[in-house]
């Protein structure tokens, strides 16, 4: 069993009384800590009996009833229950590529997060290997402890790669949470905030700034959704069919959008946008742009720590709904809202893949939990109750 070693002999959750510092306040707890997660014992060893039933010689009858029928793990180890977070530290959060070793804190933060939420035990591994095929070989050569995989923190456009690979080739549950997780937060968000702004998700237009892991996946799940009109934009600016410096992620994403094939800049693409989308980086959106935007427009700007636009920004200029990836400000769009249920409701079921119409389902079920949506409420709070379960218990019906 996997626990967290910050909540022992904690009351009600005191750091949301006062934020910590993020720099030396953090450092202090890591080091106080000495990591944030421990393994714990789920039976007793106090005996010889004991001994005998955890070990030999009891254990033997346990791994011949499994060798028998591997089906039987599920029953009788924790691979019912525990999950790899699994990266090679080269996109981690907003610091890129720092390696295998940065990437520690990150996952065991992350191991903590499906523990505290989901219920679900998580195994931090950090590779030494950048190597597309070497990350999946090792993936699934570790595959057999585990009910679950899941990618984290690795670039694009590899990651579209080993997923897909690993998805093909496994019999467990594989995501790369930094693109669906992303993107079930942010479609639960806009079913709410189509809402607030009395529009169809047919008749908008819809603009995405950022053609990497989170942008790819955020334009797929909306396409998949109803939204036709997409535009999508990289580094590069606005990417048309012309282009002949794109990969075929980003071809497939503009093939099944409905918008017009055009060239140009972020400031081009947002006249007469109804939606933007930012996974990008910070101080791209202007005032003006958000002005150029149809009525009542709704922006996402979700770059971290510093978003494309900041909201009281953008709603000064003119937005109707504004959302970030930040806690200090309404409508933040956060993860943990999905992933925690998404594994959940998975690992209940004995799903062998996590699926497009899980990821919907998962998404409709956050935004199921806003009863009355309001620009300032599109979405629930990470801490809000229910939120993982709901989603769980959606996830796993479908499954099954």
């Amino acid at each position: 069993m996997f626990t967290s070693r910050f909540n022992k002999g904690r009351g009600k959750r005191q750091n949301e009384k006062k934020l910590a510092k993020p720099t030396n306040d953090s450092i202090a707890l890591h080091k106080k800590a000495r990591g944030k997660i421990e393994i714990k014992s789920k039976v007793p060893v106090k005996n010889r009996h004991d001994l005998s039933l955890a070990y030999t010689p009891g254990v033997a009858k346990v791994s011949e009833a499994i060798a028998k029928d591997g089906r039987l793990a599920y029953d009788l180890t924790s691979k019912w229950n525990t999950i790899a977070v699994v990266s090679d530290g080269t996109a981690v959060l907003g610091l890129g590529d720092i390696g295998p070793l940065g990437a520690i804190p990150v996952m065991e933060g992350k191991a903590i997060l499906f523990k505290e939420f989901g219920g679900v035990d998580a195994i931090p591994i950090c590779l030494a290997t950048k190597d597309t095929e070497e990350i999946i070989k090792t993936v699934k050569n570790i595959s057999p402890s585990f009910g679950g995989i899941n990618l984290e923190d690795i670039s694009a456009p590899r990651c579209f790669e080993i997923e897909e690979r690993l998805k093909n080739e496994l019999d467990i549950p594989v995501l790369h949470d930094d693109q669906h997780g992303t993107a079930i937060v942010v479609l639960a968000g806009l079913i709410n905030a189509l809402k607030v702004v009395g529009k169809k998700a047919a008749n908008v237009k819809v603009v995405i700034n950022g053609a990497g892991a989170a942008g790819i996946a955020v334009s797929k799940i909306l396409l998949s959704y109803g939204i036709k009109n997409l535009v999508l934009l990289d580094s590069k600016g606005i990417i048309s069919r012309g282009r002949k410096d794109i990969n075929k992620y980003k071809l497939d994403i503009i093939s099944r959008s409905t918008a017009a094939n055009q060239d140009g800049t972020l400031e081009n693409a947002m006249i007469g946008a109804d939606i933007f989308v930012g996974v990008s980086k910070g101080n791209l959106v202007t005032e003006k742009m958000i002005k150029s935007m149809n009525k009542k427009p709704i922006i996402f700007a979700m770059a971290n720590p510093t978003p494309e636009i900041l909201p009281p920004l953008a709603l000064a200029a003119g937005a109707e709904v504004a959302a970030s990836g930040r806690s200090d400000f309404p409508n933040q769009i956060n993860n943990v809202l999905a992933f925690p249920g998404l594994f959940r409701g998975a690992l209940d079921a004995r799903a062998k893949e996590i699926t497009e119409a899980m990821e919907l389902t998962a998404a409709k079920a956050i935004a199921a939990l806003v009863k009355k949506p309001t620009r300032n409420k599109i979405i629930p709070g990470p801490f809000e109750k229910g939120v993982a379960k709901a989603v769980a218990a959606a996830v796993k019906k479908l499954a099954r």
